[in-house]
């Protein structure tokens, strides 16, 4: 074997011996034979090696020069543009490429951006890419210096799927999703660098295979406060980018958010109460089982917060809940079923772990969702249940008809009576203590006026007369 097959031998690369052997040919050439083919085919295998990377996903804006393989997903318009101090008129093309770990957007400049427009790329070929990588306005992109198609490598891509929520990946730009609106925010504006008023605001978006925060900026921001949740949309070439370790799409002047008449599925995968632990973020589910009163607080800088405090329960325990700011506003009661995303893990009250729902995290009511919440209910033992709630646009029985309205079940219907002469029983699980109880019997809850000591959790019949939406107890049994 001679010094080149050698060299190649032990090259741990994604290129062909041909290519491989013409490279060296190319080097000695520029070196003027200042090297020979062994020492080109070092420098060459040495070049490989610092620039080759595997997949997508491991190009990194801060690396030189990456060469990669991907297939081609889309093609843009040729644009043109003027360049400093030069008579003639710069043109660029961009191209959406994709391997399995990721999308990226390569950037074709001058002659290789017209020899695309004349015809010379195909949707669907497949590329050997050899450029300089950035974070471009749009997430991952890469200027591409050299381009060869490869026919005899296949990425088990599709050009003009849409994609999941899950299926996001960073650097990705001109997406297309569609996802079931959870919960939005007020737009905020900031200044830029140049003086300039800039305008963004948020909202959640789920589907069927997971759940992603959105930022919309500028002129897009409105669409936030114009939708409700419950609401399906489309999120038209959006961009994925990276926030404190998560992913997040972004939707600028170049994309659209809009309301779909499609059913869109949502399904929660939330952490068992039980398995949260201390500084961890993390999305629980469950049953409201105790609310407090809203309290309003001076800030250091003389703003004024608030905060309501609920208490929410699965099959494996409870635990105290912190809504900040304009959550303490939700209109949530005992019984009503939550799904809290990106809740902050902390030390609470007696050393007990609470949960805190501050700008970052996403409450969601669910009406229609399964969701047990482990307190058993009249004459039912304790199980298992199903924590992950369904929630749909315009669904059935399986999922989720509409988030919540506001709108509690009344306490006053399909009560049980016996005995005659208005005399009304209710069996419930204690969810709130003091004056009025509340119980809760896994569909309804009843305020129950009682001088009974009970506690929360306890399993009582309260007996009595119903007055409006209370029940004045003669009995607890």
């Amino acid at each position: 074997m001679g010094a080149i097959e050698e060299i190649y031998a032990d090259l741990d690369a994604d290129v062909s011996e041909e290519r491989f052997r013409e490279a060296v040919e190319q080097k000695v050439e520029q070196m003027e034979g200042l090297a020979d083919e062994e020492t080109a085919a070092m420098i060459i295998a040495h070049e490989i090696a610092d620039n080759e990377v595997e997949t997508i996903s491991d190009i990194e804006p801060a690396m030189d020069e990456v060469k990669f393989l991907a297939k081609v997903l889309s093609i843009g318009e040729l644009r043109t543009f003027e360049r400093d101090e030069e008579d003639e008129d710069g043109r660029v093309i961009n191209v959406e490429a994709a391997d399995e770990t990721g999308t990226v957007r390569l950037a074709f400049w001058d002659e290789k951006a017209a020899a695309i427009s004349d015809g010379e790329l195909d949707v669907g070929d497949v590329l050997r890419i050899k450029g300089r990588p950035k974070d471009g306005y749009n997430g991952l992109e890469v200027s591409v210096d050299e381009a060869e198609p490869d026919d005899e490598v296949e990425i088990d891509v599709s050009p003009g799927e849409d994609s999941t929520i899950d299926s996001l990946t960073l650097g990705q730009s001109d997406v297309t999703v569609r996802g079931l609106v959870l919960g939005t925010e007020e737009v905020r504006t900031f200044s830029r660098d140049d003086g300039s008023e800039g305008r963004v605001s948020n909202l959640t978006l789920g589907d069927e295979t997971g759940r992603i925060r959105v930022t919309l900026w500028d002129d897009r921001a409105d669409r936030a406060e114009q939708l409700e949740s419950g609401t399906a949309v489309e999120i038209i070439d959006g961009y994925v980018r990276e926030r404190e370790g998560s992913l997040e799409l972004h939707v600028g002047d170049r994309g659209e958010i809009d309301e779909i008449d499609e059913e869109v599925a949502f399904e929660p995968d939330a952490t068992p109460i039980e398995s949260a632990e201390l500084d961890a973020t993390i999305d629980i589910a469950g049953v409201v089982r105790s609310t407090d009163p809203k309290r309003t607080f001076d800030r250091d800088d003389g703003s004024e917060g608030q905060v309501r405090n609920v208490r929410v329960q699965d099959d494996t325990g409870d635990i105290r809940v912190a809504l900040w700011g304009e959550k303490a506003d939700l209109d949530i009661g005992p019984g009503d079923e939550l799904f809290l995303a990106d809740v902050e893990i902390q030390d609470g009250w007696q050393d007990d772990l609470e949960a805190s729902a501050g700008w970052g995290s996403t409450v969601v009511v669910l009406e229609g969702a399964t969701i047990d919440a482990g307190g058993p209910s009249a004459g039912e033992e304790s199980g298992s249940g199903n924590r992950s709630g369904a929630v749909s646009d315009g669904g059935d029985s399986a999922g989720l008809d509409e988030f919540a309205d506001g709108e509690r079940p009344s306490s006053s219907d399909e009560q049980t009576s016996s005995g005659g002469g208005g005399t009304t029983e209710f069996t419930g699980t204690v969810v709130q203590t003091g004056n009025p109880v509340v119980l809760d019997d896994g569909t309804e809850t009843m305020k129950v006026e009682t001088n009974s000591h009970l506690q929360l959790g306890e399993e009582v019949t309260a007996r009595g007369t119903l007055d409006g939406e209370t029940l004045d107890a003669d009995e607890i049994l």
